[in-house]
C-alpha cells in the first residue's frame, strides 16, 4: 500500500505559504508517520491537534513539537525569530473566542510573522473599542474574531481603512447556531470590503493576512 500522505514541500515556493498538517480527522499513527517524513530543517505547523492525540504520540516525537494547548496547534522545527511590527492586529469580541485568536497567532508565529492581540472588545462595551482605536489604526491588516451576532466586524469596518479579515466563531447561545448567525451577519455587513473566512478558521484568516502582506 502507498503512503496515506504526500507532503507538499514546494508549496511555500509556489504560493508563499508552507504546508500545514490538519490533524482533526487523522489518527495518532497517521500523524506520527507524517512527522517522520518532515524536513527537520523546515518549520511545519500542525492545527487541530487535540491534547489527547498529542499525549498519545511517542515521547521522542512530543519533544520535537512546540505544543500550544489553548489553540491546539504545534510547531515542528525551529520557531522563527519574531520582530515586533505593525503588520497584523488580531481583535476578538470576547474571551471565549481566544482559542481561534490563538490559532491565528500561532499560524503567524510559525511563518515568522509577529501579531498583536486586542482581546475582549465586544460591542456590548463600545468604550473598549474607543480606548484602543488609535492603536489599532497603526496596523496594516486587521483580523477580527467574533461570535454571537458578529457585530464587531461591522462596527470596526466603519471606523478603519485597513483590510479586514473576519472570522465568525461558534461562540454563542441558541440561535447563534454554531457560528452561522455571525457568518451571515458578516456577509450581510453594511461596511463594504470585508473579507470573510469560514467559521472558527483562525488558520485561514492568518493565511489571508500573509497573502496580503506578500502582495504589498
Amino acid at each position: 500500500m502507498n503512503k496515506e500522505h504526500l507532503i507538499d514541500f514546494e508549496r511555500k515556493k509556489r504560493i508563499g505559504i508552507p504546508e500545514t498538517i490538519f490533524c482533526l480527522d487523522k489518527d495518532v499513527n497517521q500523524i506520527k508517520n507524517i512527522l517522520n517524513d518532515l524536513d527537520k530543517n523546515k518549520t511545519t505547523l500542525f492545527t487541530r491537534l487535540s491534547k489527547e492525540k498529542y499525549s498519545n504520540l511517542p515521547k521522542i516525537i512530543q519533544k520535537k513539537l512546540k505544543y500550544d494547548r489553548a489553540s491546539k496547534t504545534a510547531i515542528y522545527g525551529k520557531t522563527p525569530t519574531l520582530t515586533k511590527n505593525y503588520n497584523i492586529a488580531i481583535i476578538c469580541a470576547g474571551t471565549s473566542d481566544m482559542p481561534i485568536v490563538l490559532e491565528a497567532q500561532q499560524t503567524l508565529i510559525s511563518y515568522g510573522e509577529y501579531s498583536n492581540i486586542f482581546a475582549d472588545l465586544g460591542v456590548a462595551g463600545l468604550w473598549r473599542i474607543q480606548k484602543h482605536l488609535e492603536e489599532i489604526k497603526k496596523y496594516k491588516i486587521i483580523i477580527i474574531v467574533a461570535g454571537m451576532d458578529g457585530a464587531l466586524v461591522s462596527v470596526l469596518g466603519g471606523l478603519v481603512s485597513q483590510p479586514i479579515i473576519a472570522v465568525p466563531t461558534s461562540t454563542g447561545y441558541g440561535v447563534s447556531n454554531n457560528g452561522n448567525t455571525a457568518l451571515n451577519a458578516m456577509l450581510a455587513s453594511c461596511s463594504p470590503g470585508i473579507t470573510l473566512v469560514n467559521i472558527d478558521n483562525g488558520y485561514g484568516a492568518a493565511n489571508a493576512a500573509i497573502r496580503i502582506l506578500n502582495a504589498i
